[in-house]
């Protein structure tokens, strides 16, 4: 495969020499394997296509033998080279496609290929095909040979029949079905009368399936002759054949050239039909059995082609099965009921009235499958006009019927296509809530007779969807002041409000309709009485709060409950990261129920909760998010203060939950610690209005006051470290600094007095952290002993005791304190004192050892100290001194000095091949930082700022030297880089010769440091973000980075880069995407060009608008109240698709804004409905939907009315339709779950829409 795919690049640049190398090497080795076949056949648009077709015609009929692989790619070449050379392929195809003898097997198969690729190109070729054609089916014997004449014709035939519809685009529109139907007649007798009879069940279907498109082209006497005696063949199949696909396909077209030639005998076959088809449609569909639901389809197109000739037999038909009490058969009959009266509608016009009767028979049937159809029948019923005729009152009842179905408490396992009473029900809430929003005829009908449904208790348990939909019907009559709203309550009706009063006592009950009966008490309120309509608008709101605010505080205390009690640890991480991330963090009530959730949880699993939540603490939910595809979600100051609020009460509730005997231990070292750093202390009662003292705030400020003056064991442990972080021993770091290498003092005095100082300061530090004047911590205690050992003037035991003695400080002092210490202690390293000299050594090893992992967030200030130490260090550990200083390069200039230092040092070059890509990277990012940079002062020198820069350029050169990169030296040298690198006017192009002579003669390096500098790109500082940008846009400019397959990263870097603030960053990133063109040419041929030109342009003309933020922007808009802003956005829309609308993400946001542009079709602005109209005419190639698109085009002009509810009716099929095909594709997965989530989603499609 990677030799395939390198011949293919090579082929891509030199077509005539990989070709030629193909052709030879194919000649020289006629036995060899199909590598070389599938090179040529992606590279078959290049030149010397005589010499290929030659080639691959030789190569599929070497062998009479059928070699599928072989032979078959072959075949694929020629037909992929036919698609624009099409008398080439058929005068080589033709010559071995002889009058008399029998053609090999790919030839024919090649030749119907082609008419499929190529129908305009084929059917010219087509009649004389078939006049060589007719002789050679009497000459096949073999049962393959008869599969491919078979499926030839049947692909003709097919061709013939998209040309003749198409006349219009046909180069010869002179053809006619005429020209055809004597060859299509005769191939027909022999396929029917010969071979239709096989044994083999492969060429069985084919037969048929070509007997079906063959009759669109017979002549209509012919056919009316064959009609008696080739429907009874193919309804015969059934029987034979487990798949029936194909046999409903057969006999659906059939049935319509039947038809449309006017058939009369086809009545005498009406009564088989009808049979054998409510057999097929009665058949239960496996959803997850793609075959099984195009079996269906097929089957329900054959009712509709009956329809239109014979409707009354078909109706009668339908609805005496009707009538049948066994499930299946009725089941099969409402299918069939339902697709006339959607596909039929004038057909059925007339027969409204019978129709509405007899659905009554199912409707009392008592298996749920049977309701299943009844609801789909009447959602179809309603949106044509049969729930305003008579008896269409008992339609909707038995749809509140069966949205009020108990629960199933005895669940039926094993029934693969059982419907339980919660699937039926929700679909009955779903069907009542279509009508009332959608069916806009229906509003007097459903209004106000849904309320006479809430008194009676058999129908309690549909109150909710009752509510739903009768608040949207008052809501839009009330809004457009329809007389009708006006409701006259007498006595009943006074009940019913009784009723939605009484609801409220138990509002979670019924699935839950205390808050939908407030609502539609609002909504009534008029109606009610004129002064409640105020009152209650003010009022009935926080109820509603109160409601959604008791039910998820109850959820979350029920997900806390169950986490308690599970053993599970990874499953309670996993929970608990869900709650966190997915709360709505700016609800006041949500934050509090989360937070009691992840507190009951930490009750049984502490540490893991602990853990969890210091997660989240560093995450980015707590950061803005700086992407410009994230415009519209960018969080604000406000929102993340919310979600650091859900985190503090999350500790709250988890130390008051949590046991006692573990949670002490913890509230300084995670809960307080983790608190402090997203929370800010100040004077609350200050920060409060002086002109109120009644506040919230206040109040809890003086309730924490209270409690802490009386404080519990809880309370007393949050006041000793409040008070440690409050007030601490400032001092302590540079009194045991200067101390403690006092301990090795040569006398013997001054080391008693040191370890006493010591250890008083520890006490010291212990008062300042609350324990009281009489605690004793044995740690500090071990000291004293210490005094003895120090009398011993043996430095390995003096030295001993120093170490003990760090372990004793290392575990006391704060952490704030550790920079003083070290840096103390670095003082320490020069004294005047020997012994002390090296007292200090052991101590910083011993420190840094025990406490060493807390120093990495002082890092930076630590720079020029660490600096320092490290010549300390043992020359062994070179690698680890320059590993060390890597880390600190970027920030301090100290840093940069000291690697340079190690640079120059003898031994250095080892290290320096390790760790190369970091070096160069930490060096090349110096370079930027140090731009503009002056260098630290003293009293004694003075820095200019391109100081900064040669340091770092000369640090840099030494680097390139130890690697041993003298072509990269050399070239440097002769363009005086180093010279430009250094001032900080000419530092771009010092970088860009830098990056061009790395590209030239270190390329192998390149992947290793373009993966270091990557992350620099988003740093805070421009300059070195300009460093970076140059470099990588010089690399574009080689074809280096392809060969070493980076150009998708590079390119993709400098894309984002187009967004940065800096104008010169924007500028590079544009140069380096302009010099793709010369590095990469065979990239800018591909679907980047366009990308980059249009973000290119708009970047530097209008930063930081684009084409896909103005889409994001423009569909974000929509939801405008303003009019000229609607529609200069939904018109800016679809002027974008002109530049994006080969793009993902503009695919991507045009989906997201589909439902908005279609719902703003009925905007109350006609200039807004215009742009929608415009809008969606230009973009609907981007959907992806042949079908939709011809929709668009059809019916969206700007001057010319629509009838909404239609439009929408046939726009969702085709939707439905366009995601079921493209969800196909994940029945190929190779995990199971997605295969199963794909029949999952499939299948639920269906249950709603099953015709679609």
């Amino acid at each position: 495969e990677q030799v395939r795919k390198s011949m293919l690049t090579l082929g891509k640049q030199q077509p005539d020499r990989v070709l030629a190398m193909c052709q030879d090497y194919l000649l020289k080795h006629p036995k060899v394997k199909s590598t070389p076949l599938y090179v040529i056949e992606l590279t078959v648009s290049y030149p010397k296509i005589k010499s290929i077709i030659s080639l691959a015609s030789d190569e599929m009929t070497r062998s009479k033998d059928v070699i599928p692989d072989w032979q078959q790619a072959a075949s694929n070449i020629l037909v992929a080279v036919g698609n624009k050379h099409i008398n080439d392929i058929m005068e080589e195809i033709l010559s071995k496609f002889q009058p008399g003898l029998l053609p090999h097997f790919f030839v024919v198969q090649t030749l119907a290929n082609l008419s499929d690729s190529n129908v305009y190109g084929m059917v010219p070729f087509l009649n004389a095909i078939l006049g060589t054609m007719l002789p050679m089916l009497n000459m096949a014997k073999q049962d393959n040979m008869k599969w491919v004449f078979s499926s030839a014709l049947c692909h003709f035939s097919d061709s013939i029949l998209e040309y003749l519809a198409n006349l219009d685009k046909a180069p010869d529109p002179t053809v006619r079905k005429d020209t055809f139907s004597s060859e299509i007649y005769a191939a027909f007798d022999i396929l029917f009368n010969n071979w239709l009879q096989s044994r083999e069940s492969k060429l069985r279907l084919t037969v048929a399936e070509a007997l079906g498109s063959m009759c669109h082209l017979m002549a209509g006497d012919k056919l009316e002759e064959q009609i008696p005696k080739l429907i009874p063949a193919i309804l015969s199949l059934y029987k034979k054949n487990n798949e029936h696909y194909i046999i409903s396909k057969s006999l659906c077209q059939v049935l319509d050239a039947s038809v449309n030639m006017g058939s009369r005998v086809l009545e005498t076959q009406l009564d088989s039909l009808l049979f054998a088809l409510h057999q097929q449609v009665s058949a239960p569909v496996d959803y997850s059995n793609p075959p099984t639901i195009k079996n269906h389809n097929e089957v329900l197109r054959c009712f509709s082609i009956l329809a239109n000739s014979f409707p009354d037999r078909l109706v009668m038909f339908v609805l005496q099965k009707l009538e049948n009490s066994n499930e299946r058969s009725r089941v099969g009959s409402l299918a069939v009921l339902r697709h006339l009266i959607n596909s039929t509608t004038s057909t059925m016009e007339g027969k409204k009235l019978l129709i509405l009767a007899s659905i009554r028979q199912p409707m009392a049937d008592h298996s749920n499958k049977v309701k299943k159809r009844v609801v789909q029948v009447i959602s179809a019923m309603a949106h044509h006009g049969y729930l305003e005729l008579e008896g269409g009152e008992l339609l909707v009842r038995f749809i509140v019927q069966n949205c009020a179905l108990p629960d199933t408490y005895q669940v039926q396992f094993g029934l693969q296509f059982e419907v339980t009473n919660e699937a039926l029900r929700t679909m009955c809430d779903n069907t009542l809530h279509l009508l009332t929003t959608t069916v806009g005829r229906l509003a007097d009908v459903l209004w106000p007779k849904l309320l006479y449904y809430l008194t009676p208790p058999q129908f309690s348990n549909a109150t909710t969807p009752l509510c739903k939909s009768l608040i949207v019907l008052g809501n839009k009559k009330k809004s457009n002041q329809e007389p009708s709203f006006n409701i006259d309550f007498t006595q009943e009706g006074r009940r019913k409000i009784y009723s939605l009063e009484a609801f409220l006592s138990f509002p979670f009950r019924d699935r839950g309709h205390g808050a939908p009966s407030l609502s539609l008490l609002q909504t009534l309120s008029n109606n009610i009485h004129p002064n409640t309509e105020t009152f209650w608008e003010k009022e009935i709101p926080p109820l509603l709060s109160i409601l959604e605010g008791m039910k998820i505080y109850f959820l979350y205390q029920c997900i806390g409950m169950t986490l308690q009690q599970s053993f599970n640890k990874e499953v309670v991480r996993k929970q608990l990261q869900e709650v966190l991330l997915t709360a709505r963090h700016n609800d006041a009530v949500e934050r509090e129920g989360v937070a009691m959730g992840v507190g009951l949880c930490a009750n049984s699993h502490l540490e893991g909760t602990l853990a969890k939540l210091d997660e989240f603490g560093k995450s980015d939910a707590f950061k803005k998010s700086p992407s410009i595809f994230n415009l519209l979600k960018e969080r604000n100051d406000v929102e993340v203060e919310k979600v650091k609020s859900t985190l503090i009460l999350c500790y709250g509730q988890v130390a008051l939950n949590a046991p006692p005997e573990k949670i002490l231990n913890r509230i300084d070292q995670d809960i307080l610690r983790s608190i402090s750093k997203h929370f800010n202390t100040k004077d609350f009662i200050k920060a409060e209005p002086a002109d109120s003292m009644r506040t919230p705030v206040r109040h809890l400020v003086m309730t924490t006051c209270a409690n802490l003056m009386y404080p519990s064991p809880f309370a007393d442990c949050f006041c000793v470290s409040f008070v440690q972080n409050m007030v601490s021993f400032h001092n302590l770091g540079a009194l045991l600094g200067r101390l403690s290498p006092r301990c090795s003092d040569p006398h013997p005095a001054v080391r008693t007095a040191a370890i006493d100082c010591i250890y008083t300061l520890l006490y010291i530090q212990l008062r300042y952290e609350g324990f009281s004047l009489d605690y004793k911590d044995d740690a500090v205690d071990s000291l004293l002993p210490l005094k003895d050992r120090l009398e011993n003037p043996d430095h390995s035991v003096l030295y001993k005791a120093c170490s003990d003695l760090t372990k004793v400080m290392s575990k006391r002092l704060p952490q704030q304190q550790m920079t003083t210490l070290v840096f103390m202690l670095f003082e320490g390293l020069v004294d005047s004192q020997t012994n002390c000299c090296r007292a200090s050594s052991v101590i910083l090893n011993t420190l840094l050892k025990n406490r060493g992992g807390g120093l990495q967030e002082s890092y930076s200030s630590l720079s020029s100290c660490t600096a320092l130490f490290s010549w300390f260090l043992p020359e062994k550990k070179l690698q680890k001194k320059m590993t060390l200083l890597c880390v600190g390069v970027h920030f301090s200039f100290q840093m940069t000095c000291g690697l340079k230092e190690l640079l120059l040092n003898g031994q250095s070059q080892e290290p320096v091949v390790t760790l190369f890509p970091r070096l160069f990277s930490c060096l090349t990012v110096r370079l930027g930082a140090s731009v503009g940079v002056s260098a630290p002062r003293d009293n004694n020198t003075k820095h200019t700022a391109s100081h900064n820069l040669r340091v770092a350029a000369d640090a840099l050169r030494i680097l390139l030297a130890r690697a041993q990169l003298d072509e990269v030296m050399k070239r440097l040298d002769e363009d005086k880089a180093w010279d430009l690198i250094k001032e900080p006017n000419t530092h771009i192009t010092g970088v860009t010769l830098l990056a061009r002579a790395m590209s030239k003669h270190a390329g192998p390096r390149l992947p290793s440091i373009v993966e270091c500098l990557c992350p620099s790109l988003n740093n805070i500082y421009e300059c070195q973000r300009v460093t970076v940008t140059a470099f990588f846009s010089e690399l574009l400019n080689h074809h280096v980075v392809t060969e070493l397959m980076l150009i998708d990263v590079l390119m993709n870097n400098m894309m984002e880069r187009i967004s940065d603030p800096c104008c010169t960053v924007r500028m590079l990133s544009v140069r380096g995407l302009g010099n793709i063109a010369e590095g990469s040419p065979e990239k800018v041929q591909h679907s980047h060009t366009h990308k980059m030109f249009c973000s290119s342009v708009q970047k530097l003309k209008c930063f930081p608008t684009n084409a896909y933020t103005l889409t994001i922007t423009s569909g974000s808009v929509l939801l405008q109240e303003n009019d000229e802003i609607r529609c200069a956005a939904i018109h800016l829309m679809g002027n974008l698709s002109k530049f994006g609308s080969g793009e993902p993400v503009f695919k991507d946001q045009i989906h997201n804004v589909l439902v908005s542009l279609l719902l703003h079709l009925v905007d109350p602005n006609p200039q807004v409905v215009k742009a929608c109209k415009f809008a969606m005419r230009v973009c609907a190639p981007v959907v992806g939907s042949e079908q939709i698109t011809t929709m668009f085009q059809n019916h969206l002009h700007e001057d010319k009315s629509l009838h909404y509810g239609e439009f929408i009716n046939d726009l969702t099929k085709y939707l439905v339709r366009h995601t079921l095909s493209n969800i196909s594709m994940f029945f190929k997965s190779n995990w199971p779950e997605v295969r199963a989530g794909a029949a999952m989603f499939i299948g639920m499609t269906r249950l709603l829409a099953p015709n679609v």
